[in-house]
Parts: C-alpha cells; sequence; structure tokens
C-alpha cells in the first residue's frame, strides 16, 4: 500500500494484523527505550523496526538499531533516508538511498472521522472549505482524517531537512481525488514558512500521493534533489 505512494527507487515493508511479524525483537538499545512503556507501545516500536531492519535488507544495508533523535526521528544509517508510521493494526517502513531522493515521509491511518474538535486544530479554514466540498463529490472518504495523515507525512519529510518543527497551520494543503477513482489521488503542501533548501533550490512545497486500502488512508512524501 505506502510502495505505491513513492517513487521506484523507495523499498516500503508492511506488517498487518496484531500478530508480531518474524525477527520483531529489539536490541538492547532499543529495549531501553521502551522497557517502561506499555506492551501496546512496545509492540509498535518494534514491529516498525523489524519494517526498517527488513527494507535495510531490500537495500543491501546490514540491520542495526534504530533509535529515535529529536522529536523522536528515527535515526538512519550514513546513506539512508526513511519514515515509519503505525496504528492500530498496521505498521510499515520506507527507506531510500539519499542519493536517489533528499527525503520521504509516510503515515498511516485508521479511515475513520477525526474526533470531535481536532479538526480545527489542525485545518487552516482554507483547507476545511477545500474538505467540504471533496466531501460533497466524494462522501465515502474520511477527508478529514485524509488532511491530518498528509500533514504528518509532510513533517516527517520537512524535519530530517531542517532540524525544526512545523505547525500545522505553516502548510496549506490541497487534497485532490484521482480522476475516476474517488480512493487515490494526490496533495500538493504549499509552505508558508521558508522552506528547507535542496541543492540549490529553497523549497516552496511538497507533493504527495494518498490511498484508502483496508479500512487505512496512507499518505507518503518524496523530496527529490531536482
Amino acid at each position: 500500500m505506502i510502495e505505491e505512494l513513492l517513487p521506484d527507487t523507495v523499498v516500503a515493508v508492511e506488517a498487518y494484523g496484531e500478530e508480531e511479524p518474524p525477527n520483531a525483537g529489539l536490541y538492547p538499545e532499543e529495549e531501553a527505550v521502551v522497557v517502561q512503556a506499555v506492551a501496546k507501545r512496545r509492540r509498535e516500536f518494534a514491529v516498525v523496526r523489524s519494517c526498517a531492519r527488513r527494507a535495510m535488507e531490500k537495500l543491501g544495508v546490514p540491520p542495526r538499531p534504530i533509535l529515535p533523535g529529536e522529536r523522536g526521528a528515527p535515526g538512519w544509517p550514513a546513506g539512508l533516508a526513511g519514515s515509519m508510521t503505525h496504528c492500530d493494526g498496521y505498521g510499515a517502513a520506507a527507506l531510500v538511498r539519499t542519493c536517489d531522493l533528499a527525503s520521504l515521509g509516510i503515515d498511516a491511518e485508521p479511515h475513520q472521522t477525526l474526533p470531535e474538535g481536532v479538526l480545527p486544530a489542525v485545518a487552516l479554514p482554507a483547507e476545511a472549505d477545500r474538505l467540504r466540498r471533496l466531501a460533497g463529490d466524494h462522501p465515502e472518504v474520511h477527508w478529514d482524517r485524509l488532511l491530518f495523515s498528509a500533514k504528518e507525512s509532510v513533517y516527517k519529510a520537512w524535519f530530517p531537512l531542517t532540524g525544526k518543527w512545523l505547525d500545522f497551520a505553516e502548510a496549506d494543503i490541497d487534497v485532490f481525488a484521482d480522476p475516476g477513482e474517488p480512493h487515490s489521488g494526490g496533495f500538493r503542501a504549499r509552505l508558508l514558512v521558508p522552506g528547507p533548501c535542496v541543492g540549490d533550490r529553497r523549497l516552496d512545497h511538497f507533493e504527495g500521493r494518498w490511498t484508502v486500502q483496508r479500512g487505512l488512508v496512507a499518505t507518503a512524501v518524496s523530496v527529490p534533489h531536482t
């Protein structure tokens, strides 16, 4: 599901269901991070790292501990960019060599309406207006949850390039459905603060893709070098 939203150079590994995938054990350094966490948090932490290590193997990179750094961003081996996500019954990791992409971000959420009061906290007025129009055309999609997921993917792609926080109100996301296919599409995130520099250019927006499958909404952002 995630891999189809990203360029061919990206390797994505997913885990569905409540059972831990093979090799979901943690390195001692990782175990120390979640030693006091509840069982659900420990399982999610292990599942996404299992996915990430399987993605490393596919890229020919020896597996290693993946420790959270500043603001929880995963620490990847030199030469790799990546992103991880998890929600109930699902976990995924996506990795790419930094020679192929500058950054990427992925997110998955249950395809359900956001809890009451969350949308006003994450959506700009223009975004909320566009969501209402989309809901009128395609009421089967929970556009509020999709917007939330897209903002998460944008942030995950943003942070490795800047090392800075990006508030929900600092990116204006325009979501659209593919022609004749309401369960997939793309989005454009216009950055409302100075964007990161990639090579000799300063970015003013990110591009992403989304899909609704298997009771989930998934989003992904890839940041090319050119």
